[in-house]
């Protein structure tokens, strides 16, 4: 992509405005709690201290909004503690301007490499040095830079306090990533009816999995409803996939079929009431018709071998979803409802039977995770890493942002490197698009404001209503798009430090001037020094192969040894392998947006591959759905291919990163070898493994075609099937 296309395609990315669902009770809870702290510090401090502790109420109210799971007066507390030490530790060097710049380069360096915890360490971190840059300017000794950090600090522990004392939806965005993922396994079961083949996207249970995590604190506080469900959700999606695959289960067309299709309605219909269910916390009505479905007897005469077993595994799953989504919450329904559910989960596991439930996973508290964060943003400390690339260039452009805002005639200098570190990500084409829409929303805000002011001249008080008016609307549609945020928060910004003192006319013209200034530093700092993925990719790619081989060995070792081997490595290996597809999704998403020449994979031969990947990991997964048990026969030949496959895809990967076309003469080896040892005279009792087997070198064989180019066999491939 050209730098002009790619600047047209940042800019309207910036400048777009979506329709989200809005949280107008979060959003007046937020304004309430900044309401609160500015009368309080006026009617105690005055106008300047109440201008310091609404940036922090400020702030605090939008780190709740933050995409994290941990409790939101946590993240509020955090924020609000954080930026009182940032403040404080400015206001100490201000004064002294080489003192000042070394503190500026040093915390926006650590604010870069914050981001190596996640986006929301590194929005708080990069908010918190943003807003130091404003702060640092309104005390007059340190006695009154230790009452602006004060304040600053019960601004954050006022929207903590409001987030405990007025709760909205407790657990809301926990049960809504698990509704989701629920809903997304009903919609796979439905689009399965019509396509066997159909793609998955692996993100909701990716998402599930990240909310399921708790502290020990939230494991005692809990909904029981929100337990389990997420566990059967991730065995039932082999299940599903392995039911509905022509290959190793029931014909394309017949009576078979047409059963399996309703299985899969079925299943669909018990996964939607769930989700319900388990969103609004409401008992779970289940249709009629699933239930006669998945407790009838026809299925049995019907259907045999794997596709059998299948039915079976689903039934036990299903019963399980419905026990954990109904949770304590029953206790509110009457027993006609009560019994209903009961009965139907005890119908359907009367087909097969239940399943273990599986332990919680653990989610640090934050005095644990400090050593993590801090081992995590040390890694990122070496060369190539796009994080210390982003920490090096925002603090360099903190800097001289701020020496060009000071040597400019306008005053307020800190408006360039402000609006240089809220705009800076890691990634190309979110610095640029942001860039756009906060030099758009500013203009926009600003003007808003100036015309506001020009027609009333409002006093501290009306200022002080305008702001938080400002704010409210910043918290209700900042989801909506940055362009539409900025333009709140400028607005808000003016009308706060004209209740300070500001000159009202000071705003204008310095702001749009000095913001545009910032912009394009941070801009021109990306060209000049770039973390690129486009060379990235191919080393993505290698990883994404490397994970979906060990999955592949992994699933084909347990049925060496059934007996002596847990599950737990494959479990792992899944995951690794989910973490490596999306981390190539992304790199590949963000290397279409950059100015970049492509560097050995084009564009056909990422779709080929990637293609293949998917046909890989699903051939896995299907054998995954059909695990043994411990006294299952040993298949010893699964072991050899098991360790051919571990190898050579190791081997395929380095292969990949050097540009090279990886061979899978090892795992064609080791299979012929399986299939020279099985005497046509003799049959296996079971031949589903070695065919599966036979579906994994058939992946692999196509990754290779499709990396060096060559056309496939066959012009109607299988749709790609995704982990």
């Amino acid at each position: 992509m050209s730098w002009l296309r790619a600047l047209k395609e940042t800019a309207r990315s910036g400048l777009s405005i979506e329709r989200r669902r809005l949280e107008p009770l979060i959003a007046i809870r937020g304004a309430a709690g900044l309401a609160l702290v500015i009368g309080t510090s006026l009617a105690f401090f005055g106008p300047v201290v109440a201008a310091s502790s609404a940036f922090g109420a400020f702030q605090a109210a939008i780190a709740t909004f933050q995409r994290s799971w941990r409790p939101r007066p946590v993240l509020a507390l955090v924020s609000g503690a954080s930026l009182a030490v940032s403040t404080f530790l400015g206001y100490l060097t201000g004064s002294r301007l080489p003192l000042f710049l070394a503190l500026l380069v040093l915390w926006t360096f650590v604010a870069g490499l914050a981001w190596a915890a996640g986006p929301t360490a590194g929005i708080i971190a990069a908010s918190n040095v943003a807003i130091m840059l404003v702060t640092v300017t309104l005390p007059t000794s340190v006695a009154n830079s230790a009452v602006h950090a004060a304040m600053i600090l019960f601004g954050g522990l006022v929207q903590a306090a409001l987030i405990v004392l007025f709760p909205v939806r407790r657990w809301g965005a926990q049960r809504d990533a698990l509704a989701d993922a629920l809903a997304a396994e009903a919609d796979y079961a439905r689009r399965l009816r019509h396509d066997p083949l159909a793609p998955f996207d692996p993100v909701p249970l990716m998402t599930a999995r990240s909310a399921a995590a708790v502290t020990p604190r939230q494991a005692r506080r809990r909904p029981p409803e929100l337990r389990g469900p997420r566990g059967v959700a991730e065995r039932i999606r082999p299940v599903l996939a392995s039911l509905a695959d022509p290959s190793l289960g029931v014909p394309s067309e017949g009576p078979e079929r047409e059963r399996v299709r309703e299985l899969l309605a079925a299943a669909g219909s018990v996964l939607d009431s769930a989700a319900r269910a388990i969103r609004h916390g409401d008992p779970v009505e289940l249709a009629p018709s699933a239930v006669a479905a998945l407790k009838t007897p026809d299925t049995g005469t019907l259907l045999t071998g794997p596709p059998l077993r299948a039915a079976d595994r689903l039934g036990a799953l299903l019963s399980d979803v419905i026990e954990t989504a109904e949770g304590e919450g029953t206790k509110e329904q009457d027993a006609s409802d009560r019994s209903r559910a009961a009965e139907a989960a005890e119908a359907i596991k009367a087909t097969s039977g239940g399943t273990p439930a599986a332990p919680h996973r653990r989610r640090p508290t934050l005095l644990r995770l400090v050593p993590v964060v801090l081992k995590e943003m040390r890694a990122e400390l070496r060369p190539g890493s796009p994080i210390l690339r982003h920490a090096v260039r925002v603090s360099i452009v903190a800097a001289v942002g701020y020496l060009i805002g000071t040597a400019l005639p306008f005053g307020h200098g800190y408006w360039a490197p402000m609006a240089a570190v809220m705009v800076m990500r890691p990634e190309f084409s979110q610095t640029y698009a942001r860039s756009v829409a906060r030099f758009g929303g500013t203009i926009v805000g600003v003007a808003l404001a100036t015309a506001i002011v020009q027609t009333t001249s409002p006093g501290v008080t009306t200022a002080a209503m305008l702001s938080v008016l400002c704010a409210l609307l910043m918290y209700l549609l900042m989801r909506t798009g940055y362009v539409v945020g900025q333009a709140c928060v400028s607005a808000y910004v003016v009308f706060l430090l004209g209740m300070a003192g500001d000159n009202w006319s000071q705003t204008v013209l310095e702001r749009v001037v000095l913001t545009l200034a910032g912009g394009l530093l941070a801009m021109i700092s990306y060209a000049l020094y770039p973390a690129w993925e486009t060379p990235r990719l191919r080393g993505r790619l290698g990883d994404w192969l490397k994970a979906d081989g060990r999955y592949a060995a992994s699933v084909v070792d347990q049925y060496a040894e059934p007996a002596a081997r847990g599950h737990d490595d494959v479990r792992s290996a899944l995951l690794d392998t989910r973490e490596a597809r999306v981390a190539w999704q992304e790199a590949l998403a963000t290397a279409q947006h950059e100015p970049v020449r492509n560097r050995g994979l084009s564009r056909a031969a990422a779709d080929d591959t990637q293609h293949a990947l998917a046909q890989l990991g699903r051939a896995a997964m299907l054998l995954e759905a059909h695990l043994p048990g411990g006294g299952a026969t040993p298949v010893p030949d699964a072991a050899h291919l098991a360790e051919a496959l571990r190898r050579a895809t190791e081997q395929g990967a380095k292969a990949v990163r050097e540009r090279r076309v990886p061979d899978w003469a090892e795992v064609r080896e080791a299979l012929a070898e399986w299939d020279a040892r099985q005497r046509p005279d003799e049959g296996e009792a079971d031949p589903f493994v070695r065919e599966g087997a036979h579906l994994l070198l058939e992946a692999l064989e196509e990754f290779s075609r499709g990396l060096d180019g060559k056309p496939k066999p066959d012009a109607n491939p299988p749709g790609e099937q995704a982990l």
